[in-house]
């Protein structure tokens, strides 16, 4: 089951265009979460898009059913709850009192948690350049939080810290893909991840008033139309490619993706209607940097 070729020592073209596309996909992702809690209650927006992404996945899954390494099934547990089933409900939550564009800020968080997690539990060999390039995005990160448009945390730390916590599960999982992972397929990963997770978020949710809310209340359809996006592009395809970046480059340059994110989120803030400042210009420009230095 050794498809995929091993990790470059150094990120390819193929890689940094595939790290752009990620970007702007998961940066548009919160727009489309604030959209799907206009009608759906957190816990409802975070099943769904779960649940979709399982039924995506579902026929891959049967047609590699057979290619599957069932010994590897805890490590794959990790990925599919770690990776996907509780950060969805952690940033729907969030969202709820926090803008879009804060949410997107606060997870470039994630390749620093990657980066430490990696030397302290996976044996991911210590490197000053690869930590100066995560201190140099999270430089630029934290000017955004702190000069950014509508960048403060408003008082709802709390809040702030259910996307910390699910940044922390998202280096969890990309740690664990690097170092157990390494040798299935991307697609085959992604689908045995999401047919795990898939049951139990089904469940639930026919357990809430959903079916209700979609029959009588106005612009359910429409917020379900914004969760089908949420879940087809900024889980389904950006799973897939993520695993696979992990796997030709590394955890850290692939969490590097969440530095990409931000400037994403703040563009859909710019055509919202929201300025962008020199201390929005500063922080891009740091944060950019330090996807580049992380990469080197």
């Amino acid at each position: 089951m050794t498809d995929s070729p091993p990790a470059s020592s150094s990120p390819s073209l193929r890689s940094w265009l595939l790290l752009g596309m990620l970007g702007l996909v998961w940066g548009s992702s919160y727009i489309l979460i604030k959209k799907g809690l206009v009608v759906y209650a957190p816990a409802q927006l975070a099943c769904l898009r779960i649940s979709i992404s399982a039924l995506a996945f579902l026929p891959i899954f049967l047609a590699r059913l057979s290619k599957v390494d069932w010994s590897k099934l805890k490590y794959l547990a990790v990925v599919g709850f770690a990776g996907s089933f509780f950060p969805a409900f952690f940033f729907a939550i969030a969202q709820t009192q926090l803008s879009s564009s804060t949410t997107g800020v606060l997870s470039s968080l994630t390749p620093l948690f990657t980066l430490f997690l990696g030397i302290l539990y996976f044996k991911v060999p210590f490197s000053w350049i690869k930590i100066a390039g995560v201190l140099t995005g999270l430089a630029g990160a934290v000017s955004l939080i702190l000069f950014g448009s509508e960048a403060g945390m408003g008082g709802h730390l709390g809040f702030g810290l259910l996307v910390i916590l699910g940044c922390l599960m998202y280096s969890l999982s990309a740690n664990t893909v690097k170092a157990a992972l390494q040798d299935m397929n991307a697609l085959t990963l992604s689908a045995v991840a999401f047919f795990l997770i898939g049951p139990p978020a089904l469940i639930y949710l026919f357990t809430t008033d959903f079916v209700q809310i979609l029959q009588q209340q106005e612009g359910a359809w429409l917020a379900l139309g914004y969760i089908v996006l949420l879940a087809l592009f900024g889980t389904v395809f950006a799973s897939f490619f993520f695993f696979r970046l992990v796997q030709i480059t590394s955890a850290v340059f692939a969490s590097t993706v969440s530095y990409l994110i931000p400037l994403v989120a703040l563009m859909w803030g710019f055509v919202d209607g929201e300025p962008i400042t020199l201390y929005h210009l500063i922080g891009m420009s740091l944060i950019l940097g330090g996807v580049y230095i992380s990469g080197r």
